[in-house]
């Protein structure tokens, strides 16, 4: 599959996922979507990324997702009801809440 095809249905996963967000009484805002090979440089060597990341590719977006209350959630425990229906979406959707070295869990990704 082309990168664009890839792309396309990221984005309509995401307006799914955020669609989904709001219907159990959540709300969110956008984070990092698109992240340039500069950027993508410096997280790596400040060890909050990686160079390949999928962002870079615009597979990638963090969200900043909140409680019916305005508390930024992060936990995994809090947005793993969430993760688990992104990866529903589709078979190539990762949660980074489910990340082994580092859990990111306001990150949302689709593999290529």
């Amino acid at each position: 599959m082309e990168l664009i095809e890839s792309q396309k249905i990221f984005a309509l996963n995401v307006g799914y996922l955020i669609h989904y967000i709001y219907c159990i009484g959540l709300t969110c805002t956008f984070g990092e979507a698109y992240r340039t090979a500069e950027q993508a440089e410096i997280y790596a060597n400040e060890g909050k990324g990686i160079i390949n990341s999928l962002h870079r590719k615009r597979l990638a977006i963090d969200l900043n997702i909140f409680s019916p209350s305005g508390e930024l959630l992060t936990s995994i425990e809090a947005l793993a009801d969430i993760g688990k229906e992104w990866e529903k979406f589709n078979s190539k959707n990762r949660w980074g809440g489910n990340f082994k070295k580092r859990p990111d869990t306001d990150h949302f990704e689709m593999q290529e």
